[in-house]
């Protein structure tokens, strides 16, 4: 059995199975990525309900493992050198395809394209959508300048129109299904959270909405949505 002791997280989210996969998330865009490619790649793991308050994600036990309090991290007892934590989403799932040999792509070429649309989502269509989302359903929609909506409005526009161009004559972003899937559907999803999808136009996305149905349809993705619970 591991010991996971020397990870001051499972003071605060014990471990009932030590020996599988601890995950440490919310049902956010960013959290589901991990629990989806969990349940895709059939990999033993127990999740834990971190909430979004400062209680959780800047508790002392949390930033022993991230630093930058954000949901979702992982400690795998059974690491390459040994039991071992990591943040960031895009991270965790680059770990877990190379830990199970899917999804992450089996040539060097498939490698680097999946890591491609990984790094779009990661450095673009994530933080852009998430600011979309923050001036038009939360506290930034009290906000009297309307630059800012427009702003992310707009570049959330430009992305949608790379996506559905690139989703023209393929079911998958980087060809057979992956991690880059994992990453980008999720936050595809949240336009309806946020009540974006009339100013972006979503109806106008046919192979962008397409996508999100055979990704939603999926039943590691059912599983994934709801995993951690929210309470």
């Amino acid at each position: 059995m591991a010991d996971l002791s020397h990870f001051p997280i499972t003071q605060k989210w014990p471990a009932k199975d030590p020996s599988v996969i601890q995950l440490y998330s919310f049902p956010t865009p960013n959290g589901v990525k991990v629990s989806i490619a969990l349940e895709e790649m059939g990999l033993a793991y127990e999740a834990h309900t971190v909430t979004l308050s400062d209680a959780d994600v800047k508790s002392p036990e949390f930033l022993s493992l991230n630093p930058n309090n954000k949901i979702p991290a992982i400690v795998d007892p059974n690491g390459p050198e040994g039991p071992i934590g990591l943040f960031e989403s895009g991270a965790i799932l680059l770990y877990l395809a190379e830990k199970s040999g899917k999804f992450g792509g089996t040539t060097a070429t498939e490698k680097a394209h999946i890591t491609q649309w990984l790094m779009f989502q990661m450095g673009g269509l994530g933080p852009m959508f998430g600011q979309m989302g923050f001036f038009y359903k939360f506290a930034g929609a009290q906000i009297e300048d309307p630059r800012p909506r427009e702003r992310y409005r707009d570049e959330a526009k430009r992305l949608l129109t790379v996506l559905d161009k690139e989703l023209a004559e393929k079911d998958w972003i980087a060809g057979g299904y992956s991690i880059a899937d994992m990453a980008i559907a999720p936050w595809l999803r949240a336009t309806d959270f946020y009540g974006t999808r009339d100013i972006l136009g979503w109806n106008n996305y046919k192979n962008v909405q397409a996508y999100l149905d055979r990704f939603l349809k999926r039943p590691a993705v059912q599983t994934g949505l709801v995993t951690p619970p929210r309470a």
